[in-house]
């Protein structure tokens, strides 16, 4: 059956032998081609660590359409930063600390100048946990050294003692309050809902004070709470079934907290079709793990920067940090010499199941990232997005580094590893050409926020009159036998500057009219001169002379009504041939 496959895949899967698990998922996957998420996620995992990377591929190619367009993008993003071996170029100094068991310790978190951590090492074998076969995890503490290691390792005491699990904790120092994670219990005993599942929750305790659930439900586990004290919002790991994969990243408002919100999905910038945990935020970046199918091992470290609107592309840490194994949780603080941070990692040649491993760097782990976002509309009409536009970046040397398209809100984003010097360009079709170099000063004054982009429709610019495509521009006259330009036709002639700017490869001709009154001679002369005095305005408004090809006073030439000499009409029905045009030559090569 289709369950038996699954378990089967699975089973395979979970003793790492990914030869077996891939075939026993692409087997499931011929069978039900509507196979969640999550377990596409391991199907991928599973080909992505044997000599099947190009069934993975081919899969990718097939079913790319299936998987969220954010997935897709972080996926093409770290494939390339890993296959290239780009890195945030900095030197980490590891070290496996000396609280490490035989068993499983995981969950750092700063307590003051102590560490907290988690760990399944109390061997009362009357209270065993019996899928690992280690004790429930509890909370402990050691002291940390000024070289980072720990020592005086014991049970944190300063949370009220639970028979069954109290792990992962977090500290907040605004609060005063411990956060961590326990298992339901009633009775002081553990619950359970209809299919036998014993879930975990989140309390808060102050420090030998009280203690309060803040998010417990009978079928969904909580994990790794981080409070934000800036925002107040607390963040975790959960299982709800209407997630993205298996576990997911949330946030909850709180009032200093105490839970305000029903819980809010990061979103599928941060999750994938794998597992979510461990949230931690340290000088506006997002760090956590993830088991996604395009890491390096099993659970990876990526950091995302936290945005205006949501997070940048989770940038994997890369073999700095991350190995073929998992490691995951974790932790940063300013030391007086750069940082110092911690972590967990199943890797070789550590003490147990999980160990925890310090680290010192000089700077923020991850490669830093130039993101550029913001939406693209008419100049002419701020209100006037413009959708299906193409972006793209060129870095100094004008090699590609990325190109994407508005969406038809005319919302883009864009994000590359990071360049000093970058070109930003936008187009499409019977539009103006948006391009613009942004050097160091500017990218970094930008800090990811909004870069919006102005282009023109060349169809709202220009109209068709007596046969020819001229600039759009409402009537004006000259006052009678005068070359002299009043305000009301510079603030015309400023629409044509105006759009020799958005289009700057336009050859143009002026043409000026009068009406049949007066001599013929002198009506040449006349709008000759009002030709040459709108030429050079607008030469003086910064349209190259050599753009305008003709200036050119035909009279009254070319009468548009019967008005011609001799014959009697009113003022309005001669004003009509009183016309001045500033005609586009080159119209029908435009856009070839």
């Amino acid at each position: 059956t289709k369950q038996q496959f699954l378990n089967l895949a699975d089973s395979y899967f979970n003793v790492d032998n990914y030869e077996k698990a891939s075939e026993a998922y692409l087997e499931l996957f011929k069978k039900d081609t509507l196979m969640d998420g999550f377990h596409y996620n391991k199907m991928l995992q599973s080909l992505s660590k044997t000599s099947n990377k190009e069934r993975k591929e081919a899969f990718l190619a097939t079913m790319s359409a299936s998987f969220p367009r954010e997935l897709m993008e972080n996926m093409d993003f770290n494939e390339q930063m890993l296959q290239s071996e780009s890195t945030d170029g900095l030197t980490y100094e590891i070290f496996n600390l000396a609280s490490n068991s035989p068993q499983t310790d995981f969950a750092p978190s700063f307590y003051d100048s102590k560490l907290l951590f988690s760990s399944g090492r109390d061997q009362d074998k009357k209270n065993m946990y019996a899928p690992g076969n280690e004790g429930y995890f509890k909370i402990y503490e050691s002291k940390i050294q000024p070289n980072g290691k720990v020592t005086s390792i014991q049970p944190f005491h300063q949370i009220t003692k639970a028979k069954f699990h109290q792990a992962t904790p977090y500290y907040s120092s605004k609060l005063n309050k411990i956060l961590y994670v326990l298992s339901n219990t009633e009775g002081g005993e553990l619950t359970f809902d209809p299919k036998g599942k014993n879930a975990l929750a989140i309390g808060m305790q102050a420090i030998d004070g009280e203690f309060r659930l803040l998010l417990k439900d009978l079928s969904t586990s909580f994990y790794y709470p981080f409070y934000d004290d800036a925002s107040g919002k607390l963040y975790f790991a959960a299982d709800f079934e209407d997630g993205y994969g298996g576990t997911d990243l949330y946030y909850v408002f709180t009032n200093n907290g105490q839970v305000m919100s029903a819980p809010v999905n990061l979103g599928p910038r941060i999750n994938s079709p794998g597992n979510e945990v461990a949230p931690y935020i340290f000088e506006g970046s997002f760090y956590f793990a993830s088991d996604v199918f395009y890491g390096l091992g099993g659970m990876d470290i990526y950091k995302s920067n936290i945005e205006d609107d949501g997070y940048g592309i989770p940038i994997n840490l890369g073999k700095g940090i991350n190995t073929p194994y998992d490691d995951f949780g974790l932790i940063l603080r300013n030391e007086d010499k750069g940082l110092l941070g911690y972590f967990a990692s199943n890797r070789p040649g550590g003490k147990g199941k999980d160990d925890l491993y310090g680290f010192k760097v000089a700077e923020k782990p991850g490669l830093r990232t130039l993101t550029l976002k913001g939406k693209i509309y008419k100049p002419y009409d701020n209100s006037a997005m413009v959708g299906k536009a193409a972006v793209r970046l060129y870095n100094a040397q004008g090699e590609l580094l990325a190109e994407t398209y508005s969406d038809e809100k005319g919302n883009y984003r864009i994000e590359v590893p990071w360049e000093n010097q970058v070109v930003l360009e936008s187009t499409k079709e019977r539009f103006s050409v948006f391009e613009k170099k942004l050097g160091q000063e500017e990218l970094d004054a930008l800090d990811n926020g909004a870069y919006d982009i102005q282009i023109a429709e060349y169809d709202d610019l220009v109209e068709e009159k007596e046969g020819k495509k001229v600039v759009k521009m409402d009537k004006f006259y000259f006052a009678t036998a005068t070359t002299r330009l009043s305000p009301e036709i510079e603030a015309e002639l400023d629409k044509v500057a105006a759009f020799v700017k958005e289009f700057p490869q336009a050859q143009l001709r002026i043409e000026t009219y009068t009406d049949s009154r007066g001599g013929s001679s002198f009506n040449y002369r006349l709008t000759q001169g009002r030709s040459d005095a709108i030429k050079k305005y607008l030469v003086s408004k910064g349209v190259p002379a050599t753009n305008i090809l003709y200036s050119i006073g035909y009279g009254e030439e070319k009468i548009l009504n019967n008005c011609a000499n001799g014959v009697f009409c009113i003022d309005a029905l001669h004003k009509q041939n009183q016309r001045s045009l500033v005609v586009v030559l080159n119209d029908n090569v435009f856009f070839d």
